[in-house]
């Protein structure tokens, strides 16, 4: 069986391509196959551009499934060019990641509305499918390694609000099923940690963890959305500030159960990531970090 990854270098498609690699015929697609050879070895990696769909229908050619993980909410022919070169490819399942707010019908920001639209492009597709819904990854947290290493401080806005954030260890699992069972064909999986956290309950366990205290500062809305922008285009900011309120108000904190319906197995919980994970906040100087699959929503 072959099996084509986009997303191979980020944050899930990189364990998707470790826990298949032994067992199955891999394709990862990658605009970088220098950086996708060092992180995955040089046999996987086959180049292709999300914006060229000939460099896609060459890359999939004889590919059985596909993970389609696609990064920007402002270019939403990414999905289309996927799809299109999937099916002229003779693909025949896609497996999508998606996010949970598109159950939402109060998230209406711009990344949310992305998301559903490409869930409606793989619906319609005419290709066998499965729909991966994560909350927020725990991986987020990454982002807070310097003030950790520097200050002992995590900053974040609406720290008091839960969240149900998942392992991307557990998404990979999923997804890597997904790709591989016939029986998760025309599911949809919602994807959670085992409980709700706040920032601040993340910042106190990562302290236990790292054996030192770390302290919760909370962000203004000005301060919050200031942060975003220097990352990301205003209207991406504009969202996450949405979708940051919409947490405040306990739109986030429901725990489901996709997690054990995809691999048989419980959800991993943040104390167990910031463990396999310390070593970032304990380093004096910044590694190199997982790649972002897209805005933190």
């Amino acid at each position: 069986m072959r099996i084509a990854l986009t997303g191979a270098t980020g944050t899930v498609g990189g364990q998707v391509a470790r826990l298949l690699a032994p067992r199955y015929d891999l394709r990862c697609l990658t605009r970088s196959p220098e950086r996708a050879a060092r992180l995955l070895g040089p046999h996987l990696a086959v180049e292709a551009d999300l914006d060229d769909t000939a460099s896609l229908s060459r890359a999939l050619d004889g590919a059985d499934a596909l993970l389609a993980v696609t990064f920007d909410p402002l270019r939403d022919v990414h999905d289309e060019h996927l799809l299109t070169a999937a099916r002229r490819a003779g693909v025949r399942h896609v497996v999508k990641v998606s996010a949970l707010a598109v159950t939402d019908p109060r998230a209406q920001d711009t990344i949310t509305r992305w998301q559903r639209a490409c869930e409606e492009r793989v619906r319609a597709s005419g290709l066998s499918w499965t729909l991966l819904r994560p909350r927020s990854f725990m991986s987020n947290c990454l982002g807070w390694t310097r003030s950790v290493r520097e200050e002992g401080v995590v900053r974040t806005l609406h720290g008091s609000s839960a969240n149900s954030c998942v392992d991307p260890r557990d998404v990979a699992g999923a997804a890597a099923r997904a790709l591989t069972s016939p029986e998760c064909a025309g599911r949809a999986y919602a994807l959670t940690g085992p409980a709700p956290l706040t920032a601040r309950q993340q910042a106190a366990q990562l302290g236990e963890v790292l054996g030192r205290p770390v302290r919760h500062e909370e962000l203004t809305e000005a301060e919050a959305l200031a942060a975003w922008r220097a990352r990301y285009p205003d209207a991406l900011a504009a969202a996450l500030l949405e979708s940051a309120d919409r947490q405040a108000r306990g739109a986030k904190s429901a725990v489901e159960h996709g997690v054990r319906e995809a691999t048989g197995q419980e959800p991993g919980t943040f104390r167990a990531w910031a463990r396999r994970h310390g070593a970032a906040f304990r380093a004096q100087e910044a590694a190199e970090e997982p790649v972002e699959e897209r805005p933190p929503a």
